[in-house]
Parts: C-alpha cells; sequence; structure tokens
C-alpha cells in the first residue's frame, strides 16, 4: 500500500487533560472532512525538540503540515490550506469562503486568547494566589465573549447556517473550557459544540489522536 502523501506532527503522550485538545486534533479533523489520508510523526512531548524539528516549526510546538516540498505549522493556517481543496471546510462561493475565514480568525484571535487565560489559571497555575485573584476577572472576559458568541448563532446550526472550517476551529476553541460549565451556560452554545463534536469527521479524528498515544503513566 503507497504511504499517503501528507505527513503531521503530533505527539506520542500528554496528561489526561490534554488528550483530545492538542492542536493536532484540528487538521486530523480537516483532513477527515476532506477525505484526505494522512499519516503521523509522533514526538515526545516532555523532552527537547529534535534540533531540526525548529526548521519545520519555530517554536518546537505541533502540528506541523509536510506535503511534498510543502511544509506549514500553525493549526489554522494548516486548516485553511486543506480547505482550499476541500467544499467541506471552505464554501466555493467567494463571499461565504471569506466570511468562513473570518470565523477561523475570529476563533483564533477573539475567543481563544480568553480561553486560555482561564486554563492558564485553573490547569497550569491551580492553588497560586496569583491566580485565584486573577480568576473572576478571566472567567467574566470569557463570559462576555461567549455571550456575544452566543447572540450571533442564535438558532443556527452552524455560525454560517452551513459547517465551515470557522467551525472547526470555533468547536476546537470551545472544547478547552470542559473542565467548566461557561458553555453549558448557553443552551445554543452547548448544542452546537455537541453538534460539531457528533459529526463523524471530529469522531474519527478524536479517536486518532488517542490511539496514537502511548500507555505511560502520568508523572
Amino acid at each position: 500500500m503507497t504511504s499517503p502523501s501528507i505527513e503531521i506532527t503530533a505527539f506520542r503522550w500528554v496528561p489526561d487533560f490534554a488528550r483530545g485538545l492538542v492542536r493536532d486534533i484540528r487538521v486530523r479533523w480537516a483532513l477527515a472532512e476532506a477525505g484526505l489520508p494522512y499519516r503521523v510523526r509522533l514526538l515526545d512531548a516532555t523532552t527537547q525538540r529534535p534540533a531540526d524539528y525548529f526548521h519545520e516549526q519555530p517554536f518546537g510546538q505541533v502540528p506541523v503540515f509536510v506535503e511534498g516540498d510543502l511544509g506549514l505549522f500553525e493549526s489554522g493556517a494548516i486548516v485553511l490550506h486543506i480547505g482550499e481543496r476541500s467544499d467541506a471546510l471552505l464554501p466555493a462561493d467567494a463571499a461565504e469562503r471569506a466570511r468562513a475565514t473570518c470565523w477561523v480568525i475570529a476563533a483564533l484571535n477573539s475567543i481563544e486568547p480568553m480561553i486560555f487565560d482561564l486554563v492558564n489559571i485553573d490547569i497550569f497555575n491551580a492553588g497560586q494566589q496569583w491566580a485565584a485573584l486573577r480568576r473572576p476577572e478571566a472567567e467574566q472576559k470569557v463570559r462576555e465573549r461567549l455571550a456575544r458568541l452566543s447572540d450571533w448563532l442564535g438558532e443556527q446550526d452552524y455560525l454560517q447556517g452551513r459547517f465551515t472550517a470557522g467551525d472547526l476551529i470555533m468547536a476546537t476553541v470551545l472544547r478547552n473550557l470542559r473542565h467548566t460549565e461557561l458553555v453549558a451556560e448557553h443552551a445554543n452554545l452547548a448544542a452546537y459544540l455537541a453538534r460539531c463534536e457528533a459529526r463523524p469527521a471530529f469522531q474519527q479524528a478524536l479517536a486518532e489522536q488517542l490511539a496514537d498515544f502511548d500507555d505511560r503513566e502520568a508523572a
């Protein structure tokens, strides 16, 4: 059997709280939506990256996408690149395509930073005095952004009425709040996230990411 021409990088192990959230899930999901096969190059998240990896990803993160002579990093950029080959991710209509791209950027720039501020407090700095003092403000900022997102979504199934790359990225951003009840406070957002996660391509991507993790115990 011929090996797939697309290769992505991922971690071979992460702690339980990060499983299903590492950003290669975005690329796996996009490839599944587009029906494109891929292979995985696994890296050790607990050790320094190989020196040559920084020529592929300047910050040593995952994923990297490689196809032939093309190498890409940053999950949002990779998803948009895959979307160029799939109407399932980026509509053929130019205006709809531009709006889908807009929602990709909105998820990464207007929603994710606030959520990751809260995640940094709750997960990575739990028990720190400064984190406890900072948390109410961080949570309030997330609440404000989720309220705006909920207002936009309204009764639509997806952000533009149909699923696009914007929904793929937004759903993966919202999943980082799974340790809280913040998404559940908005019935339409909770239903939206569940709808995205129920997509067969997401379920395939999640299963493939989890299958690549080894069985070592958390340190």
